[in-house]
């Protein structure tokens, strides 16, 4: 068996002492440099964050849409017809759901990630039907579920261990 030129491995006695000085926590995992370790933690703790805050926003503005509906601007035709109660009552629920998983999220369930990602997704597709209504804000949590979206897709707790 020959060695391959780029594969050089320390002498017996360099490769005991790096693996002894070496805890678990400082070795990020294969294939990921420490940056990259920090970024993928710090991206679910945010992302567990945004999703907790943007289920409180969704839970005010589902009520804001219950109980007074003249705060919204009516649209006239509009190819995805709900109602403005029927957007508080969708806002409204997955704010609820959005809120706890982000909660979680920031405990650390593993069942919290892939909620997590489906809720953004449903989020954002919610967004993207509730356009019309408020623009600005519709097109800025797109962007923020999105954001969630990748944190929690590439996150993998094994490697941080």
């Amino acid at each position: 068996m020959t060695q391959q030129p780029h594969a050089t491995q320390p002498p017996a006695g360099e490769r005991q002492q790096a693996s002894a000085g070496m805890s678990s926590t400082s070795a990020p995992g294969p294939g990921f440099t420490p940056t990259e370790a920090a970024w993928a933690s710090g991206g679910v703790v945010f992302a567990g964050v945004l999703m907790l805050m943007n289920g409180v926003l969704a839970i005010f503005q589902g009520i804001s849409l219950l109980a007074e509906d003249s705060v919204w601007a009516r649209v006239g035709d509009y190819v995805y017809k709900v109602s403005l109660t029927g957007w508080g009552v969708i806002l409204l629920c997955l704010g609820v759901l959005a809120a706890v998983t982000g909660a979680f999220i920031l405990r650390g369930a593993s069942w919290a990630r892939m909620t997590g990602i489906f809720l953004a997704s449903l989020s954002m597709l919610a967004q993207f039907l509730f356009l019309p209504y408020a623009p600005v804000w519709s097109v800025i949590m797109i962007g923020l579920d999105f954001f969630v979206i990748w944190a929690l897709a590439v996150y993998r707790p094994a490697m941080r261990a």
